[in-house]
């Protein structure tokens, strides 16, 4: 096996990486740059000439996050009764960054599989997501009035609306994939129903939120910290990912090391949340910053403080690439870049 080693910049990020230079490129002005070195494993690249590293995944997520918008506009139209499906587009459409949905596009398209196949279960992993954030920001649960740089549903369409339009998005996402899958076998199918009935449920998403709020304002270790956030974030990004891989067609060690990769990236993506609620401000979140700090919850910067965490989270990218090494380079770049941009994104 192979490894090579790749650097590059990366403006103010939170992770634990050292300054390359006191010196500003051309149009930096103010900002230092921050070279984050990041070790590819592959047994299908050479060093210096990295397939990963020549994927524009700006682009990937422009055209796909676009179709996937388009997808999500046309199977929820404004129809009667127009105050509940005006609830559930407000949250659905209010912008986002389709993590979800592309994690089950480019699962699917790793292991052979086409865009058309995972659609279905891309949007319904972005409307079962929708209705956990419709459902956390409601007063009786984080009490939030901002969401993705928009007033929250309760807040536009009052608490009862909120509740209705999240159980809809819920119970529609596993309708959508039965109705909407074509030219992917019933038995796949039938599995990814399954897969994402598991990760919202008792024991996947619900799991993680009822023992998050059974340790607020409590002391917890690594562990609990862990279970949490391993339901309550990742085991829906995991679903997603092994959704796809299923309608693509995946053997079971392909969707096997898939759900290793996905969630590994899930619990990178609340460690990296815990970073920057506690190093950015609303304005640049979208979405109340402090708030678990405020409510005296247990985070992975307040447990292994700030550099700890930063550790962590680059420790997950590692494992998290090494999952796709034995996948062909190119088709697994999208989920390289992917892990890379969830663990330095700003928001």
């Amino acid at each position: 096996m192979a490894y090579a080693t790749a650097s590059f910049v990366v403006y103010g990020t939170n992770l634990a990486i050292k300054p390359a230079s006191r010196r500003s490129p051309a149009g930096s002005a103010g900002r230092r740059p921050m070279v984050a070195v990041v070790r590819c494993v592959s047994t299908r690249m050479e060093t210096g000439n990295l397939v990963v590293d020549q994927f524009d995944l700006k682009e990937y997520m422009a055209e796909k996050g676009r179709k996937v918008n388009e997808a999500l506009d046309l199977a929820v139209p404004l129809r009667h009764p127009e105050v509940i499906h005006r609830s559930m587009r407000h949250s659905l459409l209010a912008g986002g960054k389709r993590v979800r949905p592309l994690l089950a596009i480019a699962s699917c398209e790793l292991v052979g599989g086409d865009e058309k196949a995972a659609m279905p279960v891309a949007c319904a992993s972005e409307m079962i997501h929708t209705m956990s954030l419709i459902h956390d920001d409601l007063p009786c649960m984080d009490n939030d009035d901002l969401r993705r740089g928009q007033p929250t549903n309760h807040v536009l369409f009052g608490e009862d609306t909120a509740i209705l339009a999240g159980d809809a998005l819920l119970s529609f996402a596993f309708e959508h994939v039965a109705v909407s899958t074509v030219g992917v076998a019933p038995e796949r199918v039938l599995r990814s129903i399954v897969e994402l009935g598991n990760c919202v449920g008792s024991e996947g998403l619900v799991a993680g939120q009822i023992v998050d709020i059974s340790c607020e304002g409590k002391v917890v270790d690594k562990d609990v910290l862990e279970y949490i956030h391993i339901h309550k974030t990742a085991r829906l990004l995991e679903g997603a990912a092994v959704c796809g891989a299923i309608v693509g067609g995946g053997d079971e060690e392909e969707v096997k090391r898939i759900r290793s990769y996905a969630r590994c990236v899930g619990l990178l993506f609340q460690v990296v949340d815990d970073i920057l609620d506690v190093t950015k401000t609303s304005e640049e979140l979208g979405k109340t910053a402090g708030k678990d700090l405020a409510s005296d919850k247990t985070t992975y910067p307040k447990l292994l403080g700030l550099d700890g965490a930063r550790e962590f989270a680059q420790s997950l990218v590692r494992k998290a690439e090494g999952e796709l090494a034995v996948f062909d380079a190119a088709r697994a770049a999208p989920l390289y870049h992917l892990a890379r941009y969830i663990a330095y994104r700003q928001n």
